[in-house]
This record gives structure tokens, C-alpha cells and sequence, in this order.
């Protein structure tokens, strides 16, 4: 008797936890099915705006039927031999989505699908036409549920879990659905979880940990949602971690050896996962009434929309007599066949509008309560196989499917508010506005601050030019009246001598006594001396006139100053208002613009994901975007003008300075803008940017608008000039988010293409710059230097071919072979591919020969020249390997079959 065993090995204890690793998260092409008349419209709703879904759903819903699609099994060897001589009971008609099964060679029964898959149909169809409408609904915030139903050993695990480690071709839907998740979303607002379940013996086991082995499913009474709150919860952030954890749940899945499969499910596989998306709201205005109105935008409300997929692998239905189960497979067998039933049932009442439907029967049923007759999109594949001895299952599962054709789901949004988001918005929004008003306090206090000390300026030198004149007065008049005094003293003095002289003379002539002259004399003496003295009182009266004069003069001159301050402070917060004024109006000019731009990219991408096989080349559709877009960036430059949006970059506001590097690295972008920014002075402008702001985020974008000039060739050689290669190399050793390490290293990997340029780029740090990038890990800065050192080692083997060039490699010189030697089969195709690249240029020249075998580099030219996937690369190393004596005379020394 054949026992049950675990599939795909043992099993694992413990807790699970992430497994993180580096993907390229590539998007499926977006091949769409045709839409049947009856299809619902929900199923063209993808990549279109988030709120017209609100707007369309309503509290009502959009009503969506269950998609059911059939997929038939090739014959297997025991078929192919059992019927040799019985024609196959099914016969597909695709083109009509159409399948017959045979009764007798006479009569058949006909059926219709929505899809009809043959046994040479790819992985890749069945999951675009089965799979990829529901995770299109799921990413708009639609609940989702992919099926598989059919007869044991019909390929239903091969259709939903495989992995395709192997053959990338192989991989089944659940590996498909996440690769489109994970394309869509964006990991820094957005999250991904998955929960992986089975149901055995009517028990919910947590297949990532196996401890947890029987959950309890609980229902919301006012919602009617079904969760599982003690099931394992994983967040996914990239794609090889997803198929680590699903072998995990495989390994842990019970399987067995039947006489219909050799690896039999005997339990039902639930994946679930759980998509939590950030959409943007409306925007409010509100205004402040103060003296002067100032309006500001509150942020929009961030919306979440939460969103499930369910992919189900159900067991496969059997009979006991043609599986041959016994003892407790066969209690299996019967848990099996019992849930399906309890499935069958619930999908014929709601098949049939009854008022009762049996949900409750089986744990199953209880699981897709939401799938049938709910709120998600469902989609439903049933698998048969091709042999007359199975005609009974095939007839019965195809009865299934056609019974869940008839059951319509009622689609619903599942949104939320996200006020955290919103709480952190405003927060930073009013630490931004308290910041603003103290910085206009302070410019307020020092204005005021220097207006005083103006103005006792100005009134001490007043008092001091007005007591220097008054010192001079006082001084002046002293010396008059000395000299008037003197001048009496003299005269009065010859005046005695005259008339003792006279007096004597008269005496001994007449005899007589001058005395009445002598006090007429001394009378205008003093008669003079009252004069002088009424003088110098009159002259005091006027000083202290004077003072006062002075005085009432003061006062009102710092009136006027006083009126004249209040003006010239109205003037210049006049000027300052409007100058804000006119940098606003232009901010937002250019976010105008700037949304446009990205309007129209989300068109282009939503034109390019809805166009399936139209008969147009990608050539021409790509060409009509790109003229779409020209129309934003022209409008920009001729409503705002590139000249102001360079002199932003000066500004004082480090809001206003970020923004305008983000729009000229925008415009920057555009090769048809790069001329004119450079001769505006843009590239001047993004380089002191670079060199004297210690913002990340402006020395980010900086960095990056310069690797958009640096495509340029004739851009090039002025980034050298103006030293924009010791820029980057002081960026690149100074910077530690990978994002400026990423920008900072792609400049550089162009300016690596360039071959003038190497000597120089050399001299001034740019390869040992480029080589310390790598000590963040990034797997993007590590594509950018692997694409730099790949540009410069071919630049250096033309020149060695052209003879220009002589000597070892620089990049040998500067020690990047170990680090290219240890990258160069790095599982990231594009580092692995740049990297091989320039090993192959590497080793061209007969002068590398010699550290490169020192290096390990020859094992690695060797594993190029056998297993690299690029046919070009494989050769070149066999060229080169071929026609090295250095490198042949090593390898028959180390005795490799070359």
C-alpha cells in the first residue's frame, strides 16, 4: 500500500522570515484577451485612474460573471499506448472557444468557454488570458481569485505552482502574478504579504510553518470577510524571495503516489496575497485672514486601497477504483471528494439564484465565500485530460465549469483613509510654516534692530556736529571780546600818556589840572565797555534761541524719520511679496508642467499596456508618444523660461532650490533640451550645486541632470573642463545614499565611453571614485560602475588596436581587475553582462595577459567563452582566447580543453 509523504521533501521547524534578495522586477507584456459581449466591464479596468473606480463602483459595485476557462492535458506515454487504437473523447475548436466531447463515434456533446486551451498552449497564454485580467483588477483594489479544478493528474499544480527554476518558460501562475505585483507597485509607499495554506483532512495548516497547523477562520459579522489571524503573514520585496517561500510551501505540502499521478496533492494549496496600495486624494485650500491674506494648500488625503488575491490548487477529484487509494488515503480521498462536493453545491445554488446557498458545509466553501457570489473577480480554469477512459471525470468537471459561468460577482473597492500619512504630511507641512515664521521674526527683529541703531547714529552725530558749532560760537565770541578789551586797554592806556603829555605841556604853559578831560575820557570808556557787554548778552539771548530752534528741529526730524522708515519698510515688504509671488507663480508653472509630463507617461505606458496585437509595430506607437511629450516641455519653456528656471537654482529657499533641480534634470532628460541648458549656463549651475550645497536630495538630482548632460559627447568634454570629474569624485567618497551613488556613478560610467577623455578622467580620481561607489551593495550603483568599467576597456582596446595606446590597462593600474574577476558572474544579468564585456576588451591586449592569468581572470574568460547566454560576448572570448599565446600556453599548461 502505498503511504502519504510530504512533497517535495522534508519537513522544515521554526519561524519563517523574509528572504530578501535583489530582482529586476521585469514587467509581462500586456497581452489582454478579447471581451466577450458578456464579459463584465470590470475586466478593462486596468492602469486608468484610481478615483474613476470609486466614482464607477459606487456602493453598488460593478458586477463582474466567474471567467472560466478549459485547458487540456497532452497524452503521457501510459495513454499513448493504453489508447493506441481509441480516437481522444475531446475535441477543442479554440477559434470558436468551443469543446465537443465524444459520447460514440456518432454523437458528441458541445460546450462553449471563455477560453479554450489546447495541449500545445504555452504557460505564458494560459496566464495572460486566465490570470492576468484578475491581477490587473487586484492592483486597482479589487479583490481577485484564480482556480484550478480538475480530475487528478490533469496538470492543475503544473497550470498554478510551478516554479520554472529550470526553464523560465515553465513558470505557473502564481510565480507570473507576482512578477506583474511587484513591476506595478512601488515598495516605498506600497506593500506586498503573502500567506500560504493547505487544507488537509478538513484542517488549515500554515505551510510556511508547519508548528501552526490548525487556524481558525473568522468572520466579520458586519462585512461578511473571511480572515485567518493566526496564519504566517510574509512581506515580499522582491521576486526571489517569493519563489524561496514557495518552495518552502512545497516542501512542506502533503503529496502521494497514486495510481493516476505519481505526485498526487492530497490537499487543497491556498496562496494568498495581500496588496496594500497608496493613491493620492483632492487637495483643500484654505486662507488666513490677517492684513495680509496668504493662502496655502492643505495636502491631498491619502487614500489606501486594500486588495486581495487568492490562488486556490484544489485536489484533484478521483475515483477510488482508478486511483486505487486504501487505508488512509483513501480517508483523504474521501475529505477531497466531500469539499469538492460541498463547492459543487454551493456554486449550483448560486448558479440557480436559490435563496440558500450551503456555504457552510465545508472549510472550502467557508475560504471562497468571496469568490462565488461575493465581491472579488474570479477566474476559474478546469483541466482534462485527452483519454476515453476517463470520459465520466472529464464530462464532470466540465458540467462544473459550465455551472460556474452562471455565477456573477458583485466587484467592490475596499478604500481607506490613511491618516497616519496624512498626520506625518501636515506635521511636516506646520514644522515647515513654524520654521518660516521664525525665520521672518528674525529678519523682522533685525530689521528693527538696525533701524534703532541707524537712527542713534544719525542723532549722535547731530549733537555732536551741533556742539562742535557751538564750541566754535562760544570761542569766537570769547576771542572778540578779549580782543575788544585789549583794544580798549590800549587805547585807554595811549590815551593817559596823551594826555599827561598834553597835561603837562598845558601846566607849565597855563598852570591848570587836566581833570575834566580825563573823566570825559573815562566816561566813553565805560559808555563803550556797557556797549560790549549788551552785545555779548544779546549774543547769549540768541545762542539759547538758537538751542531751542535746534531742539524743536530734532524732534521733528526723527518724525520724518520715523514716516520715512514705515515707508521704506512697506517698500521693501512690497518687493519681497511680489518677488515671492513671482517665484511661486513660477514653481508652480513648472509642477504644472511637471504633471503633465508625468500624465502623459502614465498614457503612454496605459496606451502600450492595452494594445494587444494590433498590427502596429512598437516603432510607431513609441514615435506617436514621443511627440505627445514634447508638448510639456515645450510649453514649460515658453510660459516659464528656462532663464528663471536656472535662476531658482540660486534661490534662498531650499524648497524653491529643490524643486527647480528636479525640473531641469527633467528637462535634462530631453535631448533636445540639453543644448539649450548648456548654453543658458545650466551645466555651470548644476556643477556649484554639486560642489557647494551639502543637501542630499539636491546633490541627488544634480547628479543626476549632469549624467543626463553627460550622454552628450560635446557635453563631455565642458563637464572636464569645468572640473566635473573631481565633483564627482569628492560626491562619490563623500555620499552614502545608493540612490546619489547611483546618479553620481552613471556620470561617470558616460564619461568612461569617451575616448579623449581617459588619460584626464584618470588624473583626476574618476576610476578609483567609481570603484569606491561599490561599498554600498546596491545592485543598481554596481550596474552603473560594471557599465563604466565595460565602457572604458573598450575605448582602451581600440586604441591598443589602433596603436594610439601602449602599456597595461588603467584600469588594471588602479586595481579594479579583482573586483570585476569576483563580479563577473554575478547572478544580476546586467552587471554579469558589462562585466564579461570588459574582461573580453581586457584581455585583447597582449599586455594584460600577464595580471589577468595572476588575477583568476583566465577561468573567468574561460566560463564566458562556454556558458554566457550572449552569443556576441561568447565569441568575442573565444577570439580572444584563440589568439593569445599567453593565454593558450597558460591553459595547456593548466591542461584546459579549449
Amino acid at each position: 500500500m502505498t503511504s502519504t509523504t510530504y512533497k517535495n521533501g522534508a519537513v522544515h521547524k521554526g519561524n519563517v522570515k523574509p528572504i530578501t534578495a535583489t530582482s529586476s522586477n521585469l514587467k509581462s507584456s500586456s497581452f489582454k484577451p478579447r471581451l466577450n459581449p458578456s464579459q463584465s466591464p470590470g475586466s478593462a479596468l486596468r492602469r486608468s485612474n484610481p478615483s474613476s473606480f470609486v466614482a464607477a463602483a459606487g456602493n453598488d459595485g460593478v458586477p463582474g460573471r466567474v471567467r472560466v476557462a478549459v485547458r487540456l492535458r497532452p497524452q503521457n506515454a501510459e495513454e499513448l499506448v493504453a489508447d493506441a487504437d481509441f480516437a481522444d473523447c475531446v475535441e477543442l475548436q479554440p477559434e470558436l472557444k468551443r469543446l465537443k466531447l465524444r459520447k460514440n463515434n456518432w454523437d458528441s456533446d458541445t460546450y462553449e468557454f471563455d477560453e479554450v486551451l489546447t495541449e500545445f498552449a504555452s504557460q505564458k497564454r494560459v496566464y495572460e488570458v486566465v490570470a492576468k485580467p484578475v491581477v490587473e483588477s487586484v492592483l486597482d483594489g479589487y479583490n481577485g481569485t484564480v482556480m484550478a479544478y480538475g480530475q487528478t493528474g490533469t496538470g492543475k499544480t503544473f497550470t498554478l505552482g510551478r516554479l520554472g527554476e529550470e526553464d523560465t518558460s515553465c513558470r505557473g501562475i502564481m510565480v507570473r502574478s507576482m512578477e506583474d505585483i511587484l513591476a506595478d507597485i512601488s515598495l516605498e509607499t506600497d506593500s506586498v504579504c503573502v500567506s500560504y495554506l493547505q487544507l488537509y483532512m478538513e484542517t488549515i495548516q500554515d505551510l510556511l510553518d508547519p508548528v501552526n497547523d490548525n487556524i481558525s477562520i473568522v468572520e466579520d459579522p458586519k462585512t461578511g470577510d473571511v480572515s485567518l489571524p493566526g496564519a504566517t503573514i510574509v512581506e515580499i520585496r522582491d521576486q526571489k524571495s517569493f519563489v524561496e517561500l514557495l518552495r518552502l510551501g512545497e516542501a512542506h505540502r502533503i503529496a502521494a503516489n497514486t495510481k493516476l499521478n505519481a505526485e498526487s496533492s492530497r490537499s487543497h494549496a491556498i496562496l494568498m496575497i495581500h496588496v496594500k496600495r497608496s493613491v493620492g486624494g483632492r487637495d483643500e485650500s484654505f486662507s488666513c485672514e490677517t492684513e495680509n491674506a496668504s493662502h496655502w494648500v492643505k495636502p491631498s488625503k491619502p487614500l489606501v486601497h486594500k486588495s486581495k488575491l487568492v490562488i486556490v490548487d484544489l485536489a484533484g477529484s478521483e475515483r477510488v477504483h482508478k486511483s486505487g487509494s486504501e487505508g488512509h488515503m483513501l480517508e483523504e480521498a474521501k475529505s477531497i471528494n466531500l469539499s469538492l462536493s460541498a463547492l459543487g453545491k454551493c456554486i449550483n445554488a448560486l448558479a440557480e439564484n436559490s435563496a440558500h446557498v450551503p456555504v457552510r458545509d465545508s472549510k472550502l466553501t467557508r475560504l471562497l465565500r468571496d469568490s462565488f457570489g461575493g465581491t472579488a473577480r474570479t477566474s476559474l480554469i478546469v483541466t482534462i485530460g485527452p483519454s476515453p477512459r476517463h470520459r465520466g471525470e472529464t464530462s464532470s468537471t466540465i458540467l462544473f465549469g459550465q455551472r460556474a459561468m452562471k455565477v456573477e460577482n458583485m466587484l467592490k473597492i475596499k478604500e481607506e483613509f490613511d491618516y497616519k500619512s496624512l498626520s506625518r504630511k501636515l506635521e511636516i507641512q506646520l514644522d515647515r510654516l513654524i520654521a518660516e515664521n521664525e525665520r521672518q521674526q528674525k529678519a523682522f527683529d533685525d530689521e528693527v534692530e538696525r533701524i534703532n541703531l541707524e537712527a542713534q547714529s544719525r542723532i549722535s552725530e547731530v549733537e555732536r556736529n551741533f556742539a562742535d558749532a557751538l564750541e566754535k560760537e562760544k570761542l569766537k565770541c570769547q576771542m572778540e571780546y578779549m580782543e575788544s578789551v585789549k583794544k580798549l586797554e590800549e587805547k585807554m592806556v595811549l590815551n593817559q600818556q596823551k594826555q599827561e603829555s598834553n597835561g603837562f605841556i598845558s601846566d607849565r604853559c597855563n598852570g591848570e589840572v587836566p581833570g575834566v578831560a580825563v573823566a570825559e575820557e573815562v566816561a566813553e570808556i565805560r559808555k563803550l565797555l556797557q556797549n560790549e557787554m549788551y552785545m555779548r548778552k544779546t549774543a547769549e539771548d540768541a545762542l539759547t534761541k538758537l538751542r531751542s530752534q535746534f531742539g524743536q528741529y530734532m524732534q521733528s526730524a526723527s518724525c520724518e524719520d520715523t514716516e520715512i522708515s514705515k515707508l521704506q519698510k512697506m517698500l521693501e515688504d512690497e518687493t519681497h511679496q511680489k518677488k515671492k509671488l513671482e517665484e511661486d507663480i513660477v514653481i508652480l508653472q513648472s509642477q504644472l508642467m511637471q504633471l503633465t509630463f508625468e500624465a502623459e507617461q502614465m498614457r503612454r505606458c496605459l496606451g502600450e499596456y492595452g494594445n494587444t496585437y494590433t498590427g502596429l509595430d512598437s516603432h510607431s506607437r513609441y514615435s506617436e508618444t514621443g511627440n505627445r511629450l514634447k508638448a510639456p516641455i515645450s510649453t514649460l519653456f515658453e510660459q516659464v523660461g528656462l532663464q528663471k528656471i536656472l535662476a531658482l537654482l540660486e534661490s534662498e529657499d531650499a524648497n524653491v532650490r529643490i524643486h527647480a533641480v528636479k525640473v531641469v534634470a527633467n528637462l535634462a532628460a530631453e535631448e533636445a533640451n540639453q543644448e539649450r541648458i548648456v548654453k543658458a549656463g545650466g551645466l555651470s549651475s548644476l556643477l556649484m550645486l554639486l560642489r557647494s550645497f551639502e543637501d542630499e536630495t539636491v546633490r541627488r538630482v544634480a547628479a543626476g541632470a549632469i549624467a543626463n548632460l553627460a550622454m552628450n559627447e560635446s557635453n563631455q568634454e565642458l563637464i572636464m573642463q569645468q572640473g566635473g570629474i573631481s565633483l564627482l569624485s569628492i560626491t562619490a567618497g563623500d555620499a552614502e545614499d545608493p540612490q546619489t551613488l547611483r546618479m553620481v556613478a552613471g556620470a561617470i560610467a558616460n564619461l568612461c565611453g569617451n575616448d579623449k577623455l581617459q588619460t584626464k578622467l584618470r588624473s583626476e580620481g574618476g576610476i578609483r571614485a567609481l570603484l569606491g561607489t561599490v561599498r554600498c551593495g546596491h545592485p543598481d550603483v554596481l550596474s552603473q560602475v560594471a557599465r563604466g568599467f565595460a565602457n572604458f576597456a573598450k575605448c582602451e582596446s581600440r586604441a591598443a588596436t589602433q596603436g594610439i595606446k601602449s602599456g597595461r590597462s588603467l584600469l588594471i593600474e588602479d586595481g579594479a581587475l579583482p573586483w570585476i574577476v569576483q563580479n563577473a558572474n554575478d547572478e544580476a544579468a546586467a552587471i554579469r553582462r558589462h562585466l564579461e564585456l570588459a574582461l573580453c576588451h581586457l584581455a585583447q591586449h597582449e599586455v594584460n595577459a600577464k595580471d589577468m592569468i595572476s588575477g583568476g581572470a583566465l577561468w573567468e574568460l574561460v566560463r564566458i567563452s562556454r556558458d554566457c547566454s550572449r552569443d556576441d560576448i561568447r565569441n568575442l572570448a573565444l577570439r580572444t582566447l584563440s589568439s593569445s599565446p599567453i593565454f593558450k600556453a597558460e591553459m595547456r599548461r593548466l591542461r584546459i580543453d579549449f
